[in-house]
């Protein structure tokens, strides 16, 4: 697996604030890459770069090696780059289907003139990806309002599957769920990655980010701090990195080592 996704040396100041000190990220095609860190620390500032909502003061993002440069969310839509935000871009009044297709209907041709929108289509491929993902979504609903907050993210998540997204940005994803529905979202996660898409998963909850990641970066202070795989590390540790209570540590031995030199 190659890197979809790299971020380097991203800087952005909101007037005397730093939000980013030279963040950099790499993200695997087909992995899932937890993004942790307390209130403040960041993340939210990082993904809307990547997102196309603000420009960098310096660095650079690439996607498939190309630098890219990103004036708008539609901009990084149209380049492969989806996000699942918590509040969800879904039209409420709109069906399953009409909200998978939205901005992008398939068409035919009335008489070899007329366009219309194949919605008889947009049906059949919306139940076939319903069907894939395993999820218990009405495919016939007339609207996704009332649908909730577990089967609203699988239809996000079933656009970004359907439209081949390269990277997929899930934001805090399981904020206000059910238990049963955020073990759902997580297999949705894992599905975007087996699917060939690199999935950037923001959450608070270490149990479940220690469940659905591959491996995880933790912010601290608008940086990096460490990266690890999930399978060689624990909450204690990813705490310590998230309050800077590492730093603190490694700050306190290094004078007593300097102290050891001396006396060599």
């Amino acid at each position: 697996m190659g890197n979809v996704l790299e971020v380097k040396g991203i800087r952005k100041s909101f007037g005397p604030v730093e939000a980013l000190r030279g963040v950099d990220l790499t993200l695997q095609s087909g992995e899932v890459l937890a993004l942790v860190g307390d209130n403040g620390a960041g993340k939210s500032t990082l993904i809307k770069h990547i997102a196309g909502v603000y420009r960098p003061d310096s660095g650079e993002i690439r996607l498939d090696g190309r630098k890219l440069d990103l004036l708008s969310p539609a901009a990084a839509r149209d380049l492969g780059i989806e996000t699942v935000f918590q509040d969800l871009a879904l039209a409420d009044d709109l069906s399953v289907g009409a909200n998978i297709f939205l901005g992008r209907e398939p068409t035919r041709r009335w008489l070899g003139i007329l366009p219309y929108i194949d919605n008889g289509l947009i049906r059949e491929e919306t139940a076939g990806l319903l069907k894939r993902l395993n999820s218990h979504v009405p495919g016939k609903a007339k609207s996704v309002a009332r649908l909730s907050g577990g089967q609203r993210q699988a239809v996000a998540i079933a656009r970004a599957i359907y439209w081949k997204a390269k990277v997929v940005i899930m934001d805090e994803p399981t904020a206000a769920l059910a238990v049963m529905e955020r073990q759902n979202v997580i297999k949705y996660a894992r599905e975007l990655a087996a699917s060939g898409a690199g999935v950037i998963y923001i959450g608070h909850n270490l149990v479940e980010i220690l469940d659905v990641a591959d491996r995880i970066a933790v912010m601290f202070r608008g940086a990096i701090v460490h990266t690890t795989t999930a399978g060689e590390t624990s909450q204690e540790t990813l705490i310590k990195y998230m309050t800077g209570y590492h730093d603190k540590q490694a700050g306190a031995q290094r004078p007593e080592q300097e102290r050891e030199k001396r006396h060599v």
